[in-house]
């Protein structure tokens, strides 16, 4: 069932626990592929292309990849979407 609405101001665990379920294969960080995944489970539509925006907007460090210190910023970017964090 796709999420809809925002749902912010949201915890430090609540990202954690986001950060968690998204991170499939456990390295610590997300990738484009992962968080493409995760954006088609969300309902959104064309996630290949938010993941790529995603990643642009919120990977601080330039390494490609979500980690958790960007991850309040990757929450942040696809609220604009109306995706709503539970």
């Amino acid at each position: 069932m796709p999420y809809k609405g925002v749902s912010l101001p949201i915890t430090k665990d609540q990202l954690n626990g986001i950060f968690k379920k998204y991170d499939k294969d456990g390295d610590g960080k997300i990738s484009k592929q992962e968080l493409k995944l995760a954006f088609k489970e969300m309902g959104l539509n064309f996630p290949g292309l938010r993941a790529g925006r995603a990643i642009r907007h919120a990977d601080i460090n330039e390494d490609g990849y979500i980690n958790e210190e960007e991850m309040g910023q990757l929450v942040t970017y696809a609220s604009r979407w109306g995706v709503k964090i539970y």
